[in-house]
């Protein structure tokens, strides 16, 4: 390790708190000077092949040159101007983009900052729709267990309380109510019964929820399991029976990450309110969107008051609108879809010598997203360091190694980072508790 390399970490150790990590014995961190492509160069020289797309969101890789040229070019007329009574081209253009491509019944786009914030977004609208409407007592939001929706106040409330990363706060935060989730696979043969506990709970508490969230097909950071679409169409009926809300949280999965450019186009259903957030940007800058209908948009504007309360300083930033409109650009002018088909492929047969290995619970796999659950949690004082040795980038959490590349990754490169999954899981000892 050079002097440059090991003084870098020990000025981050200081002073840095990084994500879900402590202040003290924290695991290590690799000082990354310079991305390209699907390749980070670490400070000592190291390239590694990036598996993460930096949790989800580089999905063109990095360094593009449209994507650089996007943020550029709008530096040159302003970098940020406040959203309130003002309004710019960039924003105008990327919400016409976003309405155009999501569903359509959703025609009214609220930007903010991060995905955990357009969860906060959703969520205050949904009450505040059922407010407008004369229904005060439903604040009360429904979803599974197993989900994940952000680190935020209102987001950790709709997390799982029990086996998710916000239990210490369980506390504080707003109570709602959380149904078994479903069991069925995706790509399984469906079971009606997997339903009944969400519908017996909106039976029950019709009276007080406001609306279901969900991510759609895909859970996320909660777990990574992909369950079956039919759940979803269910759980559209139900809200519709009830009338309550559907939100969907595509911050993940949304751009093509599942397969399909949404995930609620596996179940052919459209939410009321749609979160966006992560690959908006092309992982250039933070940026994310709720998407509502007009019914919720004017029902709260006509009924409740006039204006909807939430209002970020950096809400609709112009840098982060024209890099947006330029990342869905790019995507949709290119073979996205066969990309990530062709990554499944990969990934399916790549990680599928996992499943007979010892250590390993399960193997799965959907679009761009691959997933090896282990039986015991993760050392991440050694395992980040083993894939990195490789010359691989692969984080996992919890017992979950998985990979999400960037969609330009090709198949030698993908294969080296399967190679080092395989690999590492190898080398975990199965009756040493890794974490």
């Amino acid at each position: 390790m050079s002097t440059d390399h090991a003084n870098l970490i020990c000025r981050d150790r200081a002073h840095l708190w990084h994500p879900y990590s402590s202040m003290v014995n924290a695991p290590p961190v690799f000082p990354v000077v310079s991305a390209s492509g699907v390749r980070l160069r670490l400070a000592d020289g190291t390239e590694l092949i990036d598996g993460m797309a930096s949790w989800w969101c580089a999905i063109h890789g990095y360094n593009h040159p449209a994507l650089n040229r996007a943020i550029t070019d709008q530096l040159e007329s302003m970098a940020h101007v406040m959203f309130g009574g003002l309004t710019h081209e960039p924003a105008v253009r990327l919400a016409e983009k976003l309405v155009a491509i999501t569903p359509e019944s959703l025609e009214t786009v609220f930007f903010s900052d991060s995905g955990s914030v357009s969860v906060e977004v959703a969520i205050k609208m949904a009450i505040q729709y059922q407010q407008a409407r004369g229904f005060p007592a439903r604040q009360k939001l429904l979803t599974i267990r197993g989900g994940y929706h952000g680190d935020t106040f209102g987001a950790m409330a709709v997390c799982d309380p029990v086996t998710g990363m916000h239990t210490l706060f369980n506390k504080v935060l707003a109570p709602h109510y959380f149904a078994e989730r479903p069991n069925t696979r995706f790509g399984g043969e469906w079971d009606e019964r997997d339903v009944a506990p969400l519908r017996e709970l909106m039976e029950r508490h019709r009276d007080e929820i406001a609306a279901v969230i969900l991510e759609p097909i895909v859970q996320g950071a909660g777990g990574m399991w992909f369950y079956h679409p039919t759940y979803l169409r269910r759980a559209r009926e139900s809200c519709d029976e009830h009338d309550a809300l559907l939100i969907a949280d595509e911050i993940a999965t949304g751009f093509g990450r599942s397969g399909r450019l949404f995930a609620c186009e596996h179940a052919g259903i459209a939410p009321d309110i749609l979160c966006l957030g992560k690959a908006l940007t092309g992982g250039c800058m933070t940026l994310a969107a709720t998407l509502a209908t007009r019914t919720v948009a004017e029902t709260i504007s006509a009924e409740g008051g006039g204006a909807f309360m939430h209002g970020p300083t950096f809400m609709a930033n112009p840098l982060a609108c024209s890099v947006a409109l330029a990342s869905i650009e790019l995507l949709l002018s290119s073979d996205w879809r066969g990309r990530v088909e062709a990554i499944e492929r990969q990934l399916r047969h790549e990680l599928e010598p996992c499943r007979a290995l010892p250590q390993v619970a399960d193997v799965r796999v959907l679009g761009a997203i691959g997933v090896v659950e282990l039986k015991a949690p993760v050392d991440m004082h050694v395992v980040p360091g083993e894939f990195v040795r490789r010359g691989v980038w692969v984080r996992p959490f919890g017992k979950l190694i998985y990979v999400m590349p960037p969609y330009i990754i090709d198949s030698d490169d993908l294969s080296r980072v399967t190679g080092a999954i395989v690999e590492v899981i190898q080398s975990i000892r199965q009756d040493r508790r890794v974490g």
